[in-house]
């Protein structure tokens, strides 16, 4: 496969992620929007990775930068899930527009 499918992909990918963190109301689909944004990044990194480990022998540093996105990736999901649990709790509802007072 040729790289630039796999950029399409990516970009792709992140136009959907952008979509939804801007049209969505809902804190859990926005926390999904950004997971695609940030899978759209790992493909390309990937992408990027493989092309030039053609060119030069070795280095993984596409593949290294993927697995500390993924980390970021998993306490951002962990993070803000306790956010919108805690939310939920006080406010009953996760709707970000009813958000947007956050006084106590």
């Amino acid at each position: 496969m040729l790289i630039n499918e796999f950029l399409l992909l990516g970009a792709v990918l992140f136009c959907i992620g952008v979509y939804g963190v801007i049209a969505r109301k809902n804190a859990v689909l926005v926390l999904m929007s950004i997971e695609l944004i940030l899978n759209s990044v790992n493909i390309n990194l990937l992408a990027f990775d493989r092309l030039h480990a053609v060119d030069t022998a070795g280095g993984n540093d596409g593949s290294v930068f993927a697995l500390y996105i993924i980390a970021v990736a998993a306490a951002e999901v962990g993070v803000g899930l306790a956010m919108v649990l805690l939310i939920f709790r006080n406010r009953k509802t996760i709707s970000l527009d009813d958000l947007s007072e956050m006084k106590g």
